[in-house]
């Protein structure tokens, strides 16, 4: 493990352990060390928006707005090939909460992503993506299907 020391004005630092207490943490390096993950995953999403990913993505909707139902069934079809799973939750008597678990290139998850969310009735749309990278595929023992492991990029 490599070390290395920063230096905050009080002010910057008192924030930093509110945010820190707040959250949780049980240390700064545990804090500092998230917060890097994040900006590189972010960076890493920006310049290869062909690497694989998997992804939630959030919704509510109004299940009374015209044809919206079918049009999210029809998106989700079109884009089989992205949509691993989908939970739906009713809210009250006009609104459900829908999550679809994604898999795929970042660049096309996003844009399945977009597409939905700009859908009339759609509210309140949050996309969860991180990278991963796939290993070899292989076999479990007494398995004829081999299958690929996805692991988040580091």
């Amino acid at each position: 493990m490599e070390r290395f020391t920063i230096s905050l004005d009080d002010r910057l630092a008192a924030e930093f352990d509110a945010w820190i207490a707040q959250r949780g943490y049980a240390s700064r390096s545990e804090a500092v060390r998230d917060l890097l993950r994040d900006e590189l995953e972010r960076a890493r999403q920006q310049h290869d928006p062909s690497r694989q990913c998997v992804a939630s993505l959030t919704y509510v909707f109004n299940h009374h707005e015209r044809d919206l139902m079918e049009r999210l069934t029809a998106l989700q079809h079109e884009h089989h090939d992205l949509a691993v799973a989908t939970m739906h939750a009713h809210l009250d008597h006009d609104h459900c909460l829908e999550t679809i678990i994604l898999r795929g290139p970042t660049k096309a998850v996003r844009r399945f992503a977009d597409g939905l969310s700009a859908q009339r009735g759609v509210h309140h749309a949050k996309l969860n993506l991180i990278s991963v990278e796939a290993h070899e595929s292989h076999r479990h023992d007494g398995e004829t299907p081999r299958h690929v492991h996805l692991k988040p990029a580091t």
